[in-house]
């Protein structure tokens, strides 16, 4: 069997021909599609801890960390880096092999940039993958985050050029591409997705995925989000997004980058197990766990553990294979180590923002 070739140049026509394929048609090829390049009973497991949270210059519509919204979330300073290597540490021995960073930042700041590729080292050190989102990256930052070991770097396009001023002002497409373009050319790897349900039309969400597709290299990681609505942005009261619609979108992601791995990433409390086990269906093999995402509501991580089990699925390993067992276990202790521990720490005074 001949796999699914790897393309750059997909259509915004051939895009739509697969949004508007007969469901079944579309998951089937979907499913097809991700068995030629990944095991269908695996899901990648993440960790996400916010290193700082609050008063994002950015004016995002979708985001309660946006200062320019009164969204009742309090400010927090960068956390200290002794405070993110204990968290780091934590989830290694509760069998992650991934830690994610993630500061509400437009772009991190020369005073900054020492505490950020400290943590990368010392988080590396332990021997997990590193992943951060820090806003925008200078060819100079991504350079140094690179040296310092980070893997993945985290800067999502959100929507298709076309509506991104709709939601977006403070920064422009080219900007994002432009961050992508420099973590490229640092040598790091790409997570990179969008959010679904801001009001954007099919065309919109073709768009998204066409340019991600098209991209010279296609994003390792590509978060799926389903908008998680907060009282005080200007998206709190937009209409919902069809579901079938959004598993439409994971279907397409797949199809169109079949070596990627697509994260069913926020706006999974608002998912019944059905609607994520089409989600999977539909090739989505990545997720985040815990009982919070940056600062919005996530499943639980006992909940996850038990869809898992519903369907079969286990949490993807890199590197040292672990026992069924133990990977029931790793979950159970993340649970318990998410419901008994503060994530935020308020460090010294000093400007972050």
């Amino acid at each position: 069997m001949t796999a699914t070739p790897i393309r750059h140049d997909w259509t915004l026509s051939e895009i739509h021909e697969l949004l508007e394929l007969p469901f079944n048609d579309l998951v089937f090829r979907a499913q097809s599609v991700h068995r030629e390049h990944f095991d269908p009973n695996e899901v990648q497991v993440s960790t996400l801890l916010s290193i700082k949270t609050g008063a994002c210059p950015e004016d995002c519509k979708y985001c309660p960390q946006s200062g320019h919204y009164n969204t009742g979330l309090e400010k927090e300073k960068l956390l200290e880096i002794e405070k993110v290597v204990a968290e780091a540490r934590a989830a290694r021995e509760k069998g992650a092999s991934r830690f994610c960073m993630g500061a509400a930042w437009r772009s991190p700041t020369k005073k900054d940039m020492p505490y950020v590729l400290d943590m990368v080292r010392q988080v590396k050190s332990l021997g997990l993958e590193t992943c951060m989102t820090l806003g925008m990256l200078n060819e100079d930052q991504a350079g140094e985050l690179a040296e310092a070991g980070l893997d993945y770097y985290n800067h999502n396009l959100d929507t298709s050029e076309k509506f991104y001023n709709h939601i977006i002002t403070t920064r422009t497409y080219q900007d994002r591409l432009d961050t992508l373009e420099n973590v490229r050319k640092a040598g790091m790897k790409v997570c990179c997705g969008g959010i679904m349900g801001m009001g954007e039309d099919e065309d919109d969400r073709a768009g998204l995925l066409m340019q991600l597709a098209n991209l010279p290299h296609h994003p390792e990681s590509v978060p799926i989000n389903m908008l998680v609505k907060v009282a005080g942005t200007p998206l709190d009261d937009v209409e919902d997004l069809d579901p079938f619609e959004f598993v439409r979108t994971i279907a397409v992601a797949r199809i169109v980058m079949p070596a990627s791995h697509v994260r069913l990433s926020a706006g999974r409390e608002q998912m019944n197990d059905q609607m994520q086990a089409l989600c999977f269906l539909a090739g989505a093999n990545s997720i985040f766990y815990g009982e919070k995402l940056l600062t919005t509501s996530n499943p639980e991580a006992d909940h996850d553990r038990q869809l898992f089990n519903r369907l079969g699925i286990r949490p993807e390993q890199r590197g040292e294979a672990h026992t069924d067992e133990e990977r029931e276990a790793g979950l159970i202790e993340a649970m318990e180590h998410e419901r008994n521990h503060h994530l935020f720490y308020n460090a010294d005074e000093r400007k972050s923002a």
